[in-house]
């Protein structure tokens, strides 16, 4: 099945779609959902927002950039969530979570 998301330039930076998984084990990059999309696994519940500051801390790791340069900008209460990093590209997003386009 073709991948319907995929890291996309935006005007200041980059997007694209991630599936969160809340109250699991560990958090981690758990590959990609046949639709494209990233999947992600958190600790946290999403109680209070919780899940997606644990997301937006885990991303800016993974991706080396200050956690000010990462959004949530569609999905604020849903497990798809459309994720922007801002000034960067889209090899440096893929280079970072390692998988390819």
């Amino acid at each position: 099945m073709p991948r319907e998301f995929k890291i996309t330039d935006a005007q200041h930076g980059a997007a694209f779609a991630v599936r969160v998984v809340t109250r699991a084990d560990n958090v981690e990059l758990a590959g990609l959902q046949e639709d494209g999309s990233l999947k992600i696994r958190l600790t946290e519940s999403t109680s209070e927002g919780r899940a997606n500051v644990q997301l937006l801390e885990f991303l800016a790791q993974v991706l080396e950039v200050e956690p000010n340069q990462i959004e949530i900008v569609a999905g604020l209460d849903k497990p798809n969530k459309i994720i922007s990093v801002k000034n960067v590209t889209t090899e440096w997003v893929n280079e970072r979570l390692q998988f390819d386009e």
